[in-house]
């Protein structure tokens, strides 16, 4: 009887100590990952090559080309969302052991440069009696 409390013990440690990381999440949200641990740049770059980024990229330009107070206004605020998604979204509650994992890098550089851009935006387009 000894033996199988034995394992049946080690069956339930092993269950219990299953943890996210060792199922290997990042198999899950990056499945292209090689191993080595993610840099800011690498998330920047992979953060702004997203669809979503691509289009606002695109929404800026034109906001900025046409001058266009009203389009700066509400590139803005998707460009807000959107770091706000990043940022606080997180519904599988898995990205702890994503960073600590190594896929996932920190979007710090992505965030800076996108308010870099807003602020830009924002002051390229106001009326020129304004900023005077």
């Amino acid at each position: 009887m000894g033996s199988f409390r034995r394992q049946l013990g080690v069956a339930v440690l092993m269950f219990v100590a299953a943890t996210p990381v060792s199922a290997e999440v990042c198999d899950k949200s990056r499945p292209d990952w090689d191993g080595a641990p993610v840099s800011v740049l690498q998330e920047a770059v992979f953060l702004f090559s997203t669809p979503a980024s691509l289009v606002l990229i695109l929404a800026s330009l034109l906001a900025i080309r046409f001058r266009h107070q009203w389009g700066a206004l509400i590139t803005v605020i998707l460009w807000t969302l959107l770091v706000s998604l990043i940022a606080m979204g997180d519904p599988t509650g898995l990205k702890e052991f994503e960073v600590a994992e190594g896929c996932i890098g920190s979007p710090t550089l992505f965030i800076a440069a996108v308010a870099a851009i807003c602020v830009g935006m924002i002051l390229y387009t106001t009326r020129r009696a304004a900023r005077l």
